[in-house]
């Protein structure tokens, strides 16, 4: 993403969930009232103080979607040309969870391969710049567990 990358051009750090279920990924389209509305992109957010990339990561998906997910690993990082820091971790569902959007932050909830995601009109540039490392084979998720 940036190529230069200094502590001043940070405005802030994010966490990201990375959710794949059998070859398909978790994306949301954002609300209209949120920033970047009616973009489509992997579900996250803010970390706030004091809190870590996980914790960040869990909470973000609980307030966007309504599940409980549990981070499995780390997987990337990288810096929008906005200035966000975003540390990008797999995760999975707990037992029993599923997703519902939240209104007022989630428009809808989608199910994509990666290919279908490079294809959608409005995916946000850190998400094409994922899918880029994806593709290249800098970035390995871990295998789905039953």
């Amino acid at each position: 993403m940036s190529s230069v990358v200094t502590s001043e051009s940070i405005v802030r750090r994010g966490a990201v969930a990375v959710i794949c279920r059998e070859g398909q990924f978790l994306v949301i389209r954002r609300s209209q009232s949120v920033r970047a509305p009616g973009r489509f992109c992997f579900p996250g957010g803010g970390i706030e103080p004091g809190e870590s990339e996980e914790q960040a990561m869990v909470r973000e998906f609980r307030e966007e979607l309504g599940a409980e997910v549990r981070p499995v690993a780390r997987l990337w990082e990288c810096v929008t040309p906005w200035g966000v820091w975003l540390a990008w971790w797999q995760a999975e569902f707990l037992p029993g969870e599923s997703p519902a959007a939240n209104p007022a932050e989630v428009e809808s909830i989608h199910w994509h391969t990666a290919e279908e995601l490079l294809a959608l009109e409005g995916l946000l540039e850190s998400n094409l710049a994922f899918l880029s490392a994806l593709s290249t084979g800098e970035i390995a998720l871990h295998a789905e567990r039953a």
